[in-house]
């Protein structure tokens, strides 16, 4: 399941990255996701929950 976490965030990091140079303003929707994912991680991480 960890393996899970990193792959959906190697996906939304690419995704912003392309939506970010591709689309602009697109990229800003993906940017805010990107955010709220990093947000959830370090929550996670902060916490010591694990799944």
């Amino acid at each position: 399941m960890r393996d899970l976490i990193w792959l959906i965030v190697v996906i939304l990091i690419i995704g912003w990255l392309v939506g970010y140079f591709a689309f602009p303003s697109i990229g800003s929707i993906i940017h805010i996701l990107l955010v709220l994912a990093v947000i959830a991680i370090i929550y996670r991480l902060a916490t010591g929950r694990r799944l």
